[in-house]
């Protein structure tokens, strides 16, 4: 009776204490000081505004799939084939298309296929929205244009290798790097190419390629070889190439040189960093080199001001003078968290991490101030990508499929 006393008073211990305690028997002592968030001073409690469910959302799976916010909607999509518009106030779905492949032959087909999820269409590149069109790609090598007033399709057109990374869109041509190193320009009213280039593609890269940048004429792309090259929009003649980073070193992991950031092109800059610790800013005009830092990240960099801010690979959050590269601030606290870049909303900075959080840090000195529970600190729940923002408003995917809309005070 007493045994039987005892196993039903620790059974409810456990359910008490939560489904953390149970999962922190499977974490070493490393992961478990990962994942213990240290106390922060709250300077404000961030809220959710909405959220929906996208259904699988990207799983296990690489991807840079991210929403895009313009019209007063919030398009998002799943890798399985889900691209959806939302109200940008409500979170209510305005129009949905799949995209995912079912067997349309035999007899059953049409009933079966009522129970299935179908084979999964991989987007993995995009969303980016220009002239009231969304664009996407996927692993398959498609590009699809979709009206983003009633997600009917446009026009679908192929190209050499996986879309991995969102489309760059400018002057009616759309941008599109491929995982085989080649670019493509796409008319963005028909899809039909206007001009494609090949760069180089190492044995070892990364999973995954570099965003490129459509701005002023100019097509900027990284590249896999650590070169940052500009070709002119209109007809893919290259302007200029710049090394960013060689690669050195013995072994082809040694030798990884990845650009795999999307350059961030403000006035006549482009700010471009490297997997292998190359931060550099160059002229666009002419590609001269106007200052270079160490620092190793294949996040996105973002500015706010004259201040540059960016994630190493270590999660480490940096701030710097833009102008110069002199370190204002850092801040280890979140280390091995695998943040996601930081997105500057109002006088703040904001990250998701694997585990499902957003935290946000004051631009000036890079404290953390607040922080907000999104993926119930669950790895299959993870943020995996920077979060986009609209005035106060930021909205962020999770890895299992939440669409989440959050308000900043």
């Amino acid at each position: 009776m007493k045994q039987s006393f005892f196993l039903i008073l620790l059974t409810t211990s456990l359910f008490l204490t939560g489904c953390t305690t149970v999962s922190n028997w499977f974490y070493d002592d490393d992961e478990l000081e990962i994942r213990r968030l240290k106390p922060i001073n709250v300077e404000f409690t961030p809220s959710k505004n909405w959220s929906v469910d996208l259904g699988v959302g990207i799983e296990q799976y690489y991807s840079k799939l991210r929403p895009a916010v313009a019209y007063d909607k919030v398009f998002a999509a799943n890798r399985q084939g889900l691209v959806a518009a939302f109200d940008q106030e409500t979170g209510t779905e305005i129009w949905s298309k799949n995209f995912a492949i079912f067997d349309e032959q035999g007899l059953t087909s049409g009933v079966t296929n009522l129970w299935s999820d179908g084979l999964s269409a991989k987007i993995s590149g995009g969303i980016s929205v220009a002239y009231e069109t969304v664009f996407f790609g996927t692993e398959n090598g498609e590009v699809v244009a979709l009206d983003a007033n009633t997600g009917e399709q446009k026009w679908l057109t192929k190209v050499k290798g996986e879309v991995l990374a969102a489309p760059a869109i400018d002057a009616g041509v759309v941008l599109i790097s491929t995982g085989s190193g080649f670019v493509s320009a796409l008319n963005a009213d028909d899809g039909e190419e206007i001009w494609s280039f090949e760069t180089d593609v190492p044995p070892l890269s990364l999973r995954g390629v570099s965003s490129p940048s459509a701005v002023n004429g100019g097509a900027i792309i990284g590249t896999a070889t650590g070169k940052l090259i500009v070709n002119i929009l209109e007809t893919g003649q290259t302007a200029w190439e710049q090394v960013i980073s060689a690669a050195t070193g013995v072994t082809e992991l040694e030798r990884i040189v990845d650009i795999d950031s999307e350059p961030l092109v403000v006035g006549g800059s482009v700010y471009v960093i490297s997997y292998d610790g190359t931060l550099v800013v160059v002229e666009l005009r002419t590609g001269r080199v106007i200052w270079k830092r160490e620092y190793k990240s294949y996040r996105r960099l973002s500015l706010a001001g004259n201040t540059l801010f960016l994630v190493d690979v270590n999660s480490n959050v940096y701030a710097l003078d833009s102008r110069n590269g002199v370190e204002l601030w850092s801040q280890g606290a979140l280390k091995q968290r695998l943040l996601t870049g930081v997105t500057p909303v109002g006088n703040y900075l904001v990250a998701g991490d694997k585990y499902g959080y957003l935290h946000w840090f004051d631009q000036t000195d890079g404290r953390i101030v607040a922080r907000l529970e999104v993926g119930d600190d669950d790895e299959d729940e993870s943020i995996y990508h920077a979060p986009i923002v609209d005035g106060d408003n930021l909205y962020t995917q999770t890895r299992d499929g939440k669409l989440v809309s959050v308000k900043t005070p």
